[in-house]
């Protein structure tokens, strides 16, 4: 996919002596332009913020939401799904999927289990330089897959949580089913205050 400024600058780091506060980073190849790792750690820090608080929250305050699913032309459904319990396991299960064995080991140490760096080099046997680095390097690989996992992300997090999926016609001309492409709409919310509608009384 491609990283645009405007998405990044948000989200970079301004003391970066990589991108100096873009958020994109050239590489080799000429032309193109890759996110910033501070961008790839913000990403991470802010799905794992949400993944505490998800965890953290009181179970009597998690909701059921119904969501609406198009599942082709003129049609569609509706399903019951728990947004917070859902985001938790995907959260996991993506990071176990993407990190490496020793990864995953200090993964869910550190961030899922809250051992600090001391109890992490005692239990794995590596030094507190290499634990800075790994730390850095699962953050950096986490935050590049919440961000473009494909066909829907972790990142941003108002679209996982607040978006309907439904099924577009990538062009008007095209009618096969196969060239349908996943697009997330996210709900707009009228500006102003809300006009009330009193109940009308029945005249006999």
């Amino acid at each position: 996919m491609d990283w645009t400024r405007s998405e990044t600058i948000a989200l970079a780091s301004e003391q970066c002596t990589i991108c100096h506060g873009d958020g994109l980073r050239y590489t080799p190849v000429k032309g193109k332009t890759a996110p910033c790792n501070c961008v790839l750690r913000s990403i991470f820090r802010a799905c794992y913020a949400r993944f505490r608080d998800c965890v953290t929250k009181e179970k009597q305050i998690s909701i059921v939401t119904l969501q609406y699913c198009e599942s082709g032309k003129g049609g569609g459904r509706r399903v019951w799904g728990r947004r917070d319990e859902e985001y938790v396991a995907d959260f996991s299960l993506i990071a176990k999927r993407t990190l490496t064995e020793f990864e995953h080991q200090l993964f869910r140490f550190h961030f899922l289990l809250g051992a600090d760096w001391r109890l992490c080099c005692r239990r794995l046997n590596m030094e507190r330089g290499l634990f800075f680095h790994s730390v850095y390097r699962i953050q950096q690989k986490l935050g590049l897959t919440f961000r473009e996992l494909q066909p829907y992300g972790l990142f941003p997090l108002d679209e996982y949580f607040g978006g309907k999926i439904q099924k577009a016609l990538a062009s008007p001309v095209e009618e096969s089913p196969e060239e349908f492409t996943n697009v997330t709409v996210m709900k707009v919310r009228a500006l102003g205050r809300p006009r009330l509608q009193p109940p009308l009384r029945k005249v006999a």
